[in-house]
């Protein structure tokens, strides 16, 4: 049987990185000043999830799947490969304003991908920090174009300040980019297609502009989803519990607790990531203790958790409809 995983986290450094991935959530970052996302849960081609515990420590995630596929993902065995990536990400500069496809058009590229639909959590946001969500009201495809030539990208698209606790769910297709000041949790469907449309007229560290995609992004954009606004989160079947987003891709709920609880497995694996707080995770043969930051993958066989806080405690479940 399966036990739950704990993974070495993949550490990704940009340009518009910082250090708070490892000043704040303990991830092991180095000397520099552009870490920008940690990646807990991934199996996606050479960018994967290596086990840290028990018997399996050392194994890719691809491998667990190909091994022990119907234990992980029980109701939703078989899978080809683990479906969703969780991450972390400081934002200490504006990311890219872009767009990713949806599943039919991630299908027709060369490889193929996923779609990628996502959600983001929002950890901490300094004064003034911005997202952009979505399109204003009135622009389409021929105006954002115009715009894209003349470099008026940003009068076109929706922003708001996000407060913190905010999720923000992004759809496939929906033009969007966290801004400067963000420290985000996010999950997404396991795709790293990504169309840049704009990027601040930066350049990367060659000193050339980074590479734009904006024929593909212009037609990857639904234009009639309009803004986004952060979610409003919605009961759940216990009053400790939020639903955030509920979509055809991933469900992700929200714990607030300052007492024991129990978390159902119900025969599908579980993303567990502590936001705040720390607590002890226990399936009645391991027990494990979670920081802030730290995430466990509960594999579908897995008997049901008891999590424990051991002050009031916040934390993200995430898992399949």
């Amino acid at each position: 049987m399966l036990y739950p995983l704990q993974f070495r986290p993949l550490l990704k450094r940009y340009l518009w990185g910082g250090r708070r991935l490892g000043t704040v959530l303990g991830k092991p970052i180095g000397d520099g000043s552009d870490y920008a996302e940690s990646w807990e849960v991934v199996d996606h081609g050479a960018d994967q999830s290596i086990v840290a515990n028990g018997p399996l420590a050392g194994m890719a995630l691809a491998d667990v799947v190909a091994l022990h596929g119907a234990e992980l993902f029980g109701r939703h065995a078989p899978q080809s490969r683990f479906p969703l990536l969780f991450k972390y990400l400081d934002c200490q500069q504006n990311l890219s304003v872009q767009v990713h496809p949806d599943d039919a058009a991630a299908a027709r590229l060369d490889p193929p991908d996923l779609g990628k639909t996502e959600a983001w959590v929002i950890l901490d946001a300094r004064p003034g920090s911005r997202v952009y969500a979505g399109l204003r009201s009135g622009v389409d495809r021929a105006r954002l174009a115009r715009e894209v030539d003349r470099g008026g990208v940003e009068a076109c698209l929706h922003a708001f300040e996000p407060q913190v606790g905010d999720c923000i769910f992004i759809p496939a297709g929906t033009v969007h980019a966290l801004g400067a000041g963000l420290l985000v949790a996010e999950i997404q469907q396991a795709s790293d297609t990504t169309y840049r449309l704009f990027d601040w007229n930066r350049v990367g560290p060659d000193g050339k502009p980074r590479t734009l995609h904006i024929e593909q992004a212009l037609a990857a954009i639904d234009y009639s989803a309009g803004a986004v606004a952060p979610c409003r989160p919605k009961p759940a079947s216990q009053p400790q519990v939020e639903r955030l987003v509920e979509c055809d891709k991933f469900v992700l709920d929200r714990w607030r607790i300052d007492g024991p609880q129990r978390v159902e497995t119900d025969n599908r694996f579980h993303i567990l990531s502590v936001l705040a707080g720390e607590l002890t995770a226990s399936d009645q043969v391991s027990t494990f203790s979670l920081a802030s930051g730290q995430t466990l993958l509960v594999p579908a066989s897995c008997r049901d958790l008891t999590v424990v806080p051991q002050e009031r405690s916040e934390f993200l479940d995430i898992y399949l409809p």
